[in-house]
C-alpha cells in the first residue's frame, strides 16, 4: 500500500471511532489545584476526591456517559492558597476518599465543605473549566 492509502485510512478510523463520553475537569490557572467531586447516583448521595491537577491540566472524574444533571465540585488552590466553593454542603476527607452521604460530616469524621454547582444541561459529556479567581484588589477610600 502507498502512504496515502495508509493516511486515508488511518484518517477514517480516526473520524468512525466512537466518541467518549465523560466528565472532565481543566485547570486553566497557573496553581496546581486538588479537586472533589459531588453527585447523586442510584443509591443516593457520594463525594470523591482528590484529583490533582497540575497547571493547565485536564482530568476525567468520571468515566462514561453522565447519569446526571448536576455535579457539585470543591477545589483547593494548592499553589496561591484559597479555593472554589459554593453553597452545597459536602462531606469531603484527606487525602484520598469516597464518602456515602452528605448528612452528619462531622460526627462522622468527615471535613464539612461548601460544593459549587454545575449543570450540565442532561448532556452525555461535560466538560468544566476552573478559572483563575478575580483577584484584582478592591478600590476602597483614598485617606
Amino acid at each position: 500500500m502507498t502512504a496515502r492509502i495508509v493516511a486515508a485510512i488511518v484518517c477514517l478510523l480516526a473520524v468512525s471511532a466512537p466518541a467518549r463520553a465523560d466528565l472532565r475537569l481543566c485547570n486553566q490557572t497557573e496553581s496546581k489545584v486538588g479537586v472533589s467531586l459531588g453527585y447523586r447516583d442510584t443509591q443516593g448521595w457520594v463525594t470523591e476526591g482528590w484529583w490533582d491537577l497540575k497547571p493547565k491540566g485536564c482530568e476525567t472524574l468520571l468515566s462514561g456517559s453522565l447519569a446526571a444533571r448536576f455535579y457539585y465540585v470543591y477545589a483547593v488552590d494548592y499553589t496561591r492558597g484559597g479555593e472554589w466553593g459554593g453553597r452545597a454542603m459536602m462531606c469531603t476527607r484527606d487525602p484520598e476518599f469516597t464518602v456515602r452521604g452528605i448528612e452528619d460530616c462531622l460526627a462522622r469524621g468527615f471535613d464539612r465543605n461548601g460544593f459549587f454547582e454545575v449543570d450540565t444541561g442532561e448532556q452525555k459529556n461535560w466538560t468544566i473549566q476552573l478559572t483563575e479567581p478575580d483577584r484584582t484588589p478592591k478600590a476602597g477610600p483614598k485617606p
